[in-house]
C-alpha cells in the first residue's frame, strides 16, 4: 500500500493536489489509513488512466466521470462474463452443446 507521495512518486505525471482532487471528487477511491488514505496497484493504475485521458487525450473534467463509470461498468460486465463462462465450463458436455445451440439461435434471430 502507498501513501499519497508515494504515488506521486510512482506516477510523475501527478501532482498532489491533483490526487487530492480526484480522490474527493471519487474518481479514485483509496482505502483510509491512520495517516491518510493508502493506495494500491490498482488505484495506482487508475491515476495513471485519470493522467491518459486528462493530459494525453485532453478529456474535458466533466467529460471524466462518464467515462470512468463507463469504464467501469465494462470492467464489471467483462468479470461478469467470465464467471458466467466458468459456470458454463463446469457444466456437463450436454449442457454446453444446448447452450452453444441456444446462442446460436438467439444471433440467428437478430440478424
Amino acid at each position: 500500500m502507498l501513501n499519497e507521495g508515494d504515488v506521486v512518486a510512482r506516477v510523475a505525471r501527478v501532482e498532489l493536489r491533483e490526487l487530492r482532487l480526484w480522490v474527493r471528487e471519487g474518481w479514485v477511491k483509496p482505502a483510509e489509513g491512520e495517516g491518510g488514505p493508502l493506495f494500491d496497484d490498482l488505484d495506482v493504475a487508475r491515476v495513471r488512466l485519470l493522467c491518459d485521458l486528462r493530459k494525453e487525450m485532453a478529456l474535458p473534467d466533466d467529460a471524466l466521470p462518464v467515462v470512468l463509470s463507463l469504464l467501469d461498468q465494462l470492467h464489471g460486465l467483462r468479470r461478469d462474463l467470465r464467471d458466467l463462462a466458468g459456470a458454463v465450463d463446469a457444466q456437463s458436455e450436454e449442457v454446453r452443446q444446448a447452450i452453444v445451440e441456444a446462442c446460436k439461435a438467439r444471433r440467428e434471430t437478430r440478424s
